[in-house]
Formats: C-alpha cells, sequence, structure tokens
C-alpha cells in the first residue's frame, strides 16, 4: 500500500522506498560518547535510523554533539515536556516522536508544530495501547484495535489542522492481534506513512517470536514503511531479528542467509555450536547468497541442494558443497575455516 514519501535525515520512508529498520538507544542520551560508540555499533549492524530519549534538557542539547558523529538519522523520543521538543529540534534531529496527548494543551502542540513547520522536520505521532484516552476504553468497551485507530487519526487531524502535514503514524500494542488489526484498519484511513511495531514484545525469545508473528503479519499485506523490533535485550539483537523478519518475507535482500539442519540421532558433530559459529561468520559478508549448515554427510549434500554454500560434518572429516554438489573433502576441525575461505573468495570465484 503506497504512502506519502517522509524524508528523514538522509533517508526517505514511504513510497516505493525499502522499509527501513530503526531502534533506540539504551544510553544516557546526555553520556555523548557512550551513545555515539553504541550508535556506530548498531549502523555497522545495519540501523537505518536511530532514536534516542530526550527525558531532560541536557540530554535534548546533547544530540548536535551526538549528530555530528554519527551518519544515520537521529530521532528524538519526547514525552510530557513540549519544551524539550523544540530544544531536540534546535540541536538537529531528524525528527521527533511524540503524544499530542501528554505533550499537554494545544497552545503546546502549536508551539512544537511551528518549529517542526519552520525546520520540515517529520513529526511522528505514537500511540500506545496502554494510553489509550479513557473516553475511546469507554467507547469501544476496552482497549480495542477501533479504539487505537481512532486515538491516532485523533491526533493526526490535530496536527494537520495546525498547519503540517509531515507525518508519520505509530500505533503499538503488546497485543499482537489487536496489533495486526490496528494496522490494517488504520491502512485503509491515512496515506501517511507507517512506523510499525509489537511494543514491549519482551525478552530476545519470546519477543522475537512476538514480533516475527505480528510483524509478519503485517508486512506481508503491503503495509509498513519502517519498522523497530522491540526487545529486553542488546539493541543489536533487535536489529538482527529486523534484518532476518525483512528477508524471509522477500523484503530484503542483502546478506546471507544460513539454513541448519535440526539436530538428530545422527549428527557426529557439535552441530550447535557449529551452526552459531557460521552465523556469526556471515554477518561480515555483503553478498546475496544462502549457505547450508549441516550436522551429517548422509542426508547433508541433498538438503543443501538449494544453498550457494553448504557444509555436512561428520567423525573426523566433513563435506564442503557449491552450488549443490559436493565439492571436496575437509577435516572436521577445518569446515568453517575451509567455509571462510570460500566466502572471502565467492566473487572471484563467481565471476
Amino acid at each position: 500500500m503506497e504512502t506519502r514519501e517522509v524524508k528523514i535525515g538522509n533517508r526517505v520512508i514511504g513510497g516505493n522506498h525499502p522499509i527501513l529498520i530503526q531502534s533506540m538507544t539504551n544510553t544516557k542520551t546526555e553520556d555523548v560518547q557512550a551513545t555515539v560508540a553504541q550508535i556506530k555499533q548498531l549502523t555497522d549492524a545495519g540501523c537505518d535510523i536511530i532514536r534516542c530519549a530526550c527525558p531532560t534538557m541536557e540530554a535534548a542539547q546533547a544530540l548536535a554533539r551526538i549528530k555530528e558523529q554519527i551518519s544515520i538519522p537521529l530521532v528524538a523520543d519526547i514525552h510530557f515536556d513540549y519544551k524539550l521538543a523544540i530544544a531536540a529540534m534546535e540541536n538537529g534531529a531528524d525528527k521527533i516522536r511524540i503524544n499530542p496527548g501528554n505533550i499537554g494543551d494545544n497552545a503546546r502542540v502549536q508551539a512544537v508544530v511551528d518549529v517542526a513547520k519552520e525546520k520540515n522536520i517529520p513529526i511522528r505521532v505514537g500511540v500506545n495501547s496502554g494510553s489509550l484516552e479513557k473516553n475511546l476504553i469507554a467507547k469501544y468497551g476496552g482497549v480495542t484495535a477501533e479504539g487505537i485507530v481512532e486515538s491516532a487519526l485523533d491526533k493526526v487531524s490535530l496536527i494537520e489542522n495546525m498547519g503540517y502535514d509531515n507525518l508519520v503514524i505509530s500505533i503499538k500494542s503488546s497485543d499482537v492481534m489487536m496489533c495486526v488489526k490496528a494496522h490494517e484498519l488504520i491502512a485503509q484511513k491515512t496515506d501517511h506513512p507507517l512506523h510499525v511495531g509489537i511494543t514491549e514484545a519482551g525478552t530476545i525469545t519470546r519477543g522475537n517470536i512476538k514480533s516475527a508473528i505480528g510483524l509478519g503479519l503485517i508486512l506481508n499485506q503491503g503495509i509498513g514503511d519502517t519498522i523497530r523490533v522491540s526487545l529486553t535485550g542488546d539493541p543489536i539483537e533487535e536489529i538482527k531479528s529486523a534484518k532476518m523478519i525483512l528477508r524471509t518475507l522477500g523484503l530484503r535482500e542483502d546478506g546471507i542467509e544460513v539454513v541448519s539442519c535440526p539436530t538428530c540421532g545422527r549428527t557426529q558433530i557439535d552441530l550447535i555450536g557449529l551452526a552459531n559459529q557460521v552465523e556469526n561468520l556471515v554477518e561480515n559478508y555483503p553478498y546475496h547468497m544462502k549457505v547450508a549448515v549441516m550436522g551429517c554427510v548422509v542426508n547433508g549434500p541433498g538438503e543443501a541442494r538449494e544453498a550457494d554454500l553448504g557444509i555436512a560434518g561428520g567423525i573426523g572429516e566433513g563435506l564442503l558443497m557449491k552450488h549443490g554438489e559436493v565439492f571436496k573433502k575437509v577435516p572436521e576441525d577445518k569446515l568453517l575455516d575451509a567455509l571462510k575461505y570460500e566466502l572471502d573468495h565467492w566473487e572471484d570465484s563467481n565471476d
């Protein structure tokens, strides 16, 4: 579903542009050195847009020093104090995230909108199910997808009536199916770009499952322009998960896909350890390809037939496969080295 284009720093979302991956720093924004270091790590991992919390004036003012040291767009996350939103924009924020409902009266929202309009800085209008207004809870008999959508569109209309429409909408819930339904509803009612995520998804295991299901159902309908996987853990894990979700849906073709067989009674090597090592290894290569990691030499070659490269382990000896065919035998303890050699020389061998 095609949406309006919105420019965020040096990137664009909406229209026919690729879905961009976001994350949020968990450092104290006032600690410029630590925040910049984390943003650079996230950028290297594949983060396209980064958001920083601005709970204090010191944090908002720190954005200027942070921005001059990073290469991706910087979004300021604002709650409650409209002065912090203005300060963030004055200190170089490429976008601000606000909930007009907790910024204050309309005069304060107008003050924020006026600065955004002057600087042409997009506003992300964010509504979470946990902050739904009491009148909408009463109207719909509880927290519902319909209530979330109405709340978001009310806030969008408020800002549009103030003369500004450079907006991104975010409607999030920790209830996966409610979140899916809300996005299906709002996509029919607006052409503003949508920032998609399952909020408060949980720890890495639980959060990844909930995010994969929710984002998968939403994105597969052509809904969504930028995503964040929200995990209770290292933000790097959010980027890895987001990339995997997009690749699985065929929405990104960058990076190497690793497939590996489940362990069984035929497995004669430390397949789990080897597969994890391969996962870490391939992160350093930009190729669009598939690498297979198989636990035995019986079914390994057949199961790896669709992979560009593959390894299959046995006692003392393993197989290296290329384009589905056995390429050479390799000592068991040299399988990873052999795979790395092939990846290092992949472009040369496939010219």
